[in-house]
């Protein structure tokens, strides 16, 4: 989750210098590349792309090893982001989404991927017992984890204005896309309307990111727009 608000000059104040602001927005940029990495590398190495033997066990390696990365950079993300005095937030938002007072939809995004990651690292860890299948099903969350955590870092996150991070996210999203169609490109026959899918899937993920940076974000008013949404969400439950 990246839990800053936009900087208005009340929250500059309350987090100007702060270590856990600059942990927790380092954590967060730093876990979403690493699962950029994580899922392209899946993707491209997977099917009739994936390498002959003599590779395979790198690869594999390298996947595992990006997984366990992203994982600890999210722990990272997330401890500071509820130790932060400034949002307040507590424990169970990180695992129960959409709970959260501030922000509660583009916080809930990443707790939700986060849940998805937590649950393939689980089912990782039991992948004998669970059989080949069944594993397979749950470690496709994966790839559904993905475009939630961007969204979550584009909408909740105190620097998507910066050309820095617009790069980032569209690095992302050029790194994704190029390793589906590399998929596609090299599966056999069969399975159309699978591939049909996940062509169409990954197309409108960066027409849909670049729509709502377009009108969200990157509009004036969006930290006050946001909070609006926030106050009312938070008046309607009591």
């Amino acid at each position: 989750m990246t839990a800053m608000t936009t900087m208005t000059p009340l929250t500059t104040l309350a987090s100007a210098g702060s270590p856990l602001w600059y942990a927790s927005r380092a954590g967060g940029t730093v876990a979403l590349l690493l699962l950029t990495a994580t899922v392209a590398l899946g993707i491209a190495s997977g099917g009739r792309a994936a390498p002959r033997r003599a590779g395979r066990f790198e690869i594999g390696l390298l996947h595992r090893n990006l997984s366990l990365l992203t994982l600890v950079f999210l722990a990272v993300h997330v401890a500071t982001a509820v130790l932060d005095p400034f949002v307040r937030l507590g424990w169970a938002v990180s695992v129960v989404p959409f709970g959260a007072s501030y922000r509660p939809l583009w916080l809930g995004l990443g707790t939700v991927a986060l849940d998805l990651l937590l649950a393939v690292a689980v089912t990782s860890a039991v992948r004998l017992r669970l059989g080949a299948r069944r594993w397979k099903a749950v470690h496709w969350l994966a790839y559904a984890a993905w475009p939630l955590a961007l969204f979550h870092s584009a909408g909740t996150g105190t620097d998507t204005r910066l050309p820095l991070q617009l790069w980032l996210y569209a690095g992302s999203l050029a790194a994704v896309v190029a390793a589906v169609w590399w998929r596609l490109a090299t599966a056999g026959p069969g399975h159309a309307a699978g591939r049909l899918t996940a062509a169409v899937a990954t197309a409108a993920v960066p027409v849909l990111l670049t729509a709502f940076l377009a009108t969200g974000p990157l509009q004036p008013g969006w930290a006050q727009r946001a909070a609006a949404m926030t106050a009312v969400q938070s008046g309607g439950g009591r």
